[in-house]
């Protein structure tokens, strides 16, 4: 299966893709990972892209498409993925499709996920990591046994830049304008599949689960 997990910042895509790859045997491909990877090691492509996450941007297409056509044509996608954050708009879109055409695959289905951009801000704002060990935290589901210390090495917690409230408006406001039209383009390929996001980790994986048993439903029919 070749699938894309997409909605807004904060929806809970990224938990949801992490616990489905494993459950189905897939590649969990986030494009916010590959980028942040970048802008760690400091590569040409992540001193490019710094500037725009810390703002709440979104990374021009050239320097992420790339990245992750790469991955997807890799040895370690040969049983199917997961895109989470990708594509983020039409030109994305297209080139992604065009990408896996070559080797004569496409995308089986996309989920898009909903929630409220009230839900969506106090989980993204609530996020902290430790300046250390990388170790994540939340102020108000997994929050550490003492304020601002990691549990792990005792190390101070800080907040993201991009997760800061002011950014995330700014991502949300980004996401409207660019990213829901490929809700349309989507949905005219049928493949298109809404997740409420607005419960628990429990429910929102169920809904998933209900559309991945959904597609074989359909596969088993065609044949």
């Amino acid at each position: 299966m070749r699938l894309i997990f997409h909605g807004p910042p904060g929806v809970g895509k990224g938990t949801q893709a992490g616990r489905i790859s494993i459950e189905q045997g897939l590649s969990h491909i986030s494009s916010g990972d590959l980028l942040r990877a970048a802008v760690d090691a400091k590569t040409e492509v992540g001193l490019k892209a710094r500037e725009y996450i810390e703002n709440g941007l979104l990374v021009p297409d050239e320097l992420i498409v790339n990245i992750v056509a790469d991955k997807i044509n890799s040895a370690e996608c040969e049983k199917g993925f997961i895109l989470d954050g990708f594509p983020r708009n039409l030109s994305q879109a297209k080139v992604l499709d065009s990408t896996l055409g070559k080797t004569g695959k496409k995308i089986d289905r996309v989920f898009s996920f909903i929630a409220s951009e009230e839900v969506i801000i106090t989980r993204i704002a609530g996020r902290r990591m430790c300046e250390s060990c990388g170790a994540h935290y939340h102020e108000l589901f997994s929050p550490p046994s003492k304020e601002n210390v990691c549990d792990e090495c005792q190390s101070k917690l800080f907040q993201r830049k991009d997760d800061y409230p002011e950014t995330i408006k700014v991502r949300l406001k980004v996401y409207k304008e660019q990213t829901e039209k490929l809700i349309d383009y989507y949905n005219n390929k049928g493949i298109l599949e809404e997740v409420d996001c607005n419960g628990d980790k429990a429910e929102i994986q169920q809904n998933i689960i209900a559309g991945l048993h959904s597609m074989s439903k359909e596969e088993r029919d065609m044949e």
